[in-house]
């Protein structure tokens, strides 16, 4: 494996693999570390991936651990979320910052969203060989729709740029409930099968699993584009 879009590739084939819990890969040690539900044949695994991979068992005297070298590549949860949190929480204060002398609550939810897809379409656009593979893992569209996911970073773009420019807001408003709202159906499947995937919402640059914080990151986003919606009918 050359590259990060070669690892998506391989967690994505692995993924899909029903009896697989979950299968993360280490890029520079070319291994990958696969939970199974119950025990399956190689060649299974083999087959869910290209022909250009080859797979094959580490002896077991290399998998020991010391108890010690565990501890140290565990991570608390709140810890692999920290990038996630902190992204948001610069977001949450600037979008805050420029309303801060004429609050309007209206304006501060278009200009969170508007940055909201302009910083995070950045990430994705630091790996867009790698995004695609890992954003089909658990988004519908982009598995029936190839193509959707190579676009979707710069739907994002345009998405932020309408909101930043207050341009055609309602169409972009529409079309965050129905985008995040595919996604969303993605994420909560993804949760309720308990398969710990890595999220694509910040690219490949970042290694993000997919938590309750994907789930809550888009509900957010669909809230409010809701919210101004609901606003704009009440009055006309």
């Amino acid at each position: 494996m050359t590259c990060n879009g070669c690892r998506s590739a391989v967690e994505k084939g692995l993924n899909e693999l029903p009896e697989v819990l979950d299968a993360t890969v280490n890029l520079e040690k070319e291994e990958a570390h696969i939970n199974l539900e119950k025990e399956i044949p190689l060649e299974r695994l083999q087959g869910a991936l290209s022909s250009k991979y080859a797979i094959s068992a580490k002896k077991k005297e290399a998998l020991l651990e010391t108890s010690n070298q565990v501890e140290k590549e565990e991570q608390s949860k709140f810890q692999q979320l920290k990038p996630l949190l902190l992204i948001l929480l610069y977001i949450f204060i600037t979008a805050v910052l420029l309303h801060f002398e004429n609050w309007n609550l209206e304006e501060f939810m278009l200009d969170f969203m508007g940055l909201f897809y302009i910083v995070f379409s950045f990430f994705k656009l630091l790996d867009l060989k790698g995004f695609p593979a890992s954003f089909q893992m658990y988004d519908p569209l982009a598995k029936v729709v190839p193509v959707y996911a190579w676009i979707y970073p710069f739907i994002e773009i345009a998405l932020g740029l309408m909101f930043l420019m207050r341009y055609q807001t309602e169409i972009a408003l529409v079309a965050t409930v129905v985008i995040l709202g595919i996604t969303t159906l993605g994420v909560t499947k993804t949760l309720l099968d308990k398969k710990s995937i890595r999220c694509a919402c910040l690219g490949t640059a970042l290694k993000l699993p997919m938590t309750e914080a994907t789930f809550i990151e888009n509900v957010i986003m669909i809230v409010m584009a809701v919210t101004i919606l609901i606003s704009h009918q009440d009055t006309y």
